[in-house]
């Protein structure tokens, strides 16, 4: 059982109890009403049928929920994912038709096999090539660019913005949807301030729906939901695409598969946290992908953990996976009873849920702080947030950007080691001689330490820092490596070291090796380096062992 559990999480899910599925019950009833006008607004903005952000919210979230090892994540249509879809697309087909829904289905399909495909051959640990800089600029600029889209819809606007720019007028606006927007935007923050679980947006959507179908806000013109049809999704194969469309399809897929679960990974990492478990990355990645591929297959879009549902589903309470259950039930309970309900709500509603959401994601705080801790690492982060929304609607090039920024600054700080000479601090620790003004440990030796592992791109940093300190100091003969820092050590590495050792014996000094690893010590050996019969190698444990060995040091480090 716990082998097939390992496969199939909710097995391992607590037996239902009376106690239990009532508190469970009103959790998911809390993310149910929040996850319905969310999931209409996320396919407003990824240009699909409005229905389908309700579909993606059922087959694809029980999927999640069931093979997922972190069951407590509210899994469905997100803002992100949403807009990386509409502006993947854009350009492609025309928004809402036949050919736009089976371009995103194939994305949803692909995605999602990618993400089945890494989880599968635990390949979890490629998720960490993206960092925090690059993240936080992304996201930022996504957030922004969020915020842009849905400003015509929040404002009514029944112009573009060129039209709006060079003849401006009231006109151009309608004032009831304004009024709907803003108003939405104000009760959703202060409900937000009053009680974070209280699912305030369904609240609001309804007397949103209320006032438009009394004032006859849809007969006057107004953009309203409209029509949705009822009953639950059924299987719906996309069809096939020419091969250009899919080749066109490879960036936006990639990107979609890696920003949708970082999303699932950062609120993941909380649930796990709150719980004290380990979280079992490769898992979530089969359930995403998963999910996705389900989500594709029943007409939907492409879907995510959202982290303000995840987050409420934990305020609110919930324990275990039963959560989850509850609110994919009220979901189907409105698309088999209620759609006929959701006709008069204003899309200024639907737009002021995502720009209030979207708003938690604005802060610009978090990249200035990046410039305390590292300027290079924070400039990486500006340019991923400057080139995403140069890039718009190919917003991926900004991600990949980023990340490849990331990369070679990583390799320029490996192909520059820090590498210093040490001497005797007088607390009893070997630090830099620059630094501290030290004494050399003896007349006739130089004793140098590498903050690094000994491959083939620090290699040649450390030959040359040893071969210039004993070129500008003949006398010196004897030579000292401190390999604590050192964990391992590849064959370019193992040749460094020997060449190292020839130096030193050509000029009739002896090579000090100060506290080896067995991982570093292994492949030495291997390579018949480590053999100190007749030759000029000496090996030391520790550093107070080496110390002792050069003489007039004491016998014990404080």
């Amino acid at each position: 059982m716990q082998s097939l559990a390992r496969w199939l999480p909710f097995l391992d899910w607590p037996k239902p109890t009376f106690a239990l599925l009532r508190g469970e019950f009103w959790a998911g009833l809390t993310v149910g009403l929040m996850l319905l006008p969310q999931g209409v607004a996320y396919a407003a903005l990824a240009g699909m049928p409005l229905i389908t952000g309700i579909y993606a919210s059922i087959i694809p979230a029980a999927i999640a929920v069931l093979f997922s090892s972190s069951p407590r994540l509210g899994v469905g249509p997100t803002a992100l994912t949403a807009l990386l879809i509409g502006a993947s697309l854009t350009g492609m087909a025309e928004p809402g038709s036949a050919q736009w829904v089976a371009l995103a289905a194939w994305m949803a399909i692909l995605s999602g096999l990618l993400q089945w495909s890494l989880g599968m051959v635990r390949a979890g640990w490629l998720l960490n090539l993206v960092t925090s800089p690059v993240l936080a600029g992304f996201t930022q600029a996504a957030a922004l660019l969020i915020l842009a889209s849905q400003l015509p819809m929040l404002l009514g606007m029944n112009a573009d913005w060129s039209t709006v720019w060079s003849s401006p007028s009231i006109y151009l606006f309608s004032g009831q949807s304004i009024a709907y927007g803003l108003g939405s935007m104000a009760l959703l923050m202060l409900a937000k301030k009053w009680r974070p679980a209280f699912p305030s947006a369904i609240f609001i959507i309804g007397i949103t729906g209320l006032i438009s179908w009394a004032t006859g806000f849809a007969d006057d013109g107004g953009l309203v939901i409209g029509h949705l049809p009822a009953g639950l999704p059924h299987i719906q194969w996309p069809g096939m695409l020419a091969w250009e469309q899919f080749s066109a399809l490879i960036m936006p897929v990639l990107v979609i598969s890696l920003v949708s679960f970082l999303e699932t990974a950062s609120s993941a990492q909380v649930e796990h946290r709150q719980a004290g478990t380990r979280w079992n990355e490769n898992q979530d990645l089969i359930a995403q992908g998963l999910s996705k591929i389900s989500a594709g297959l029943f007409g939907s879009f492409a879907t995510s953990a959202s982290f303000s549902r995840s987050a409420v589903n934990l305020l609110a309470g919930a324990k275990t996976g039963y959560a989850n259950v509850f609110s994919i039930l009220l979901v189907v309970a409105v698309v088999i009873w209620f759609i006929p309900w959701l006709y008069h709500i204003p899309q200024s509603a639907l737009a002021a849920i995502v720009v209030t959401a979207v708003l938690n994601l604005v802060k610009p705080s978090a990249i200035l702080k990046l410039f305390k801790i590292s300027r290079v690492e924070a400039c990486i982060s500006i340019t991923t947030l400057v080139l995403t929304i140069a890039t718009a609607p190919r917003m991926y090039w900004g991600v990949f950007a980023g990340i490849m920024l990331s990369q070679a600054y990583y390799l320029y700080q490996h192909l520059h080691p820090r590498i210093i000479e040490v001497g005797l601090h007088p607390d009893g620790s070997l630090r830099s001689r620059q630094l501290w003004q030290l004494p050399k440990l003896a007349p006739q030796l130089i004793a140098l330490r590498m903050d690094a592992d000994l491959d083939f791109a620090t290699a040649t940093a450390l030959e040359r820092y040893a071969a210039d300190a004993l070129q500008h100091s003949p006398q010196t003969k004897d030579l000292a490596l401190l390999m604590q820092s050192i964990n391992s050590i590849d064959i370019t590495g193992v040749e460094t070291f020997a060449r190292l050792e020839q130096l030193v014996a050509l000029r009739g000094g002896l090579l000090h090796v100060v506290g080896l690893k067995l991982p570093a010590e292994k492949r030495l050996e291997r390579a018949g380096l480590l053999s100190q019969k007749d030759s000029s190698l000496r090996l030391y444990r520790t550093d107070t062992e080496f110390l002792q060995s050069l003489g007039n040091f004491p016998t014990k480090l404080t």
